[in-house]
């Protein structure tokens, strides 16, 4: 599987990354922010590689271009509208949670996160075996 890791903080992505590498996932570009994020996927269309993100794990809360934003540009696209997604973020108030449910989201990933609470997660979306 192809995963983008979207987060403003260096140091998230780069956790999220040794997690991801001990459940066995290889394949990881990473984003800055949503803005970066959106230039990676669009650019896997439009370039020369004709690989896609399996997944994209996405923090919310960023500048320029939040993770609900990145959301629901994704949904809008029809390349890239059944890409599964899922947030990571310290925001789960009932509000967000239903307006994310209804873009399709595969799930939250509550920080702070670990190995367990990662795997947890992706199992329940079936995106790990």
């Amino acid at each position: 599987m192809k995963l983008l890791v979207v987060d403003d903080k260096a140091s998230i992505r780069s956790e999220m990354k040794k997690i991801l590498h001990k459940l066995d996932f290889q394949d990881i570009t990473e984003a800055s922010d949503g803005n970066d994020a959106w230039f990676k996927l669009k650019a896997e269309f439009e370039g020369t590689v004709p690989e896609k993100y399996d997944l994209i794990i996405s923090d919310m809360e960023m500048p320029e271009m939040s993770g609900l934003e990145l959301l629901q540009a994704v949904r809008k696209d029809e390349q890239l509208k059944d890409t599964p997604f899922i947030m990571v973020t310290t925001v789960n108030t009932k509000d967000v949670i239903l307006k994310t449910m209804k873009l399709g989201i595969k799930g939250y990933i509550i920080k702070p996160f670990n190995l367990q609470s990662v795997a947890a997660k992706l199992a329940q979306a079936g995106l790990l075996g």
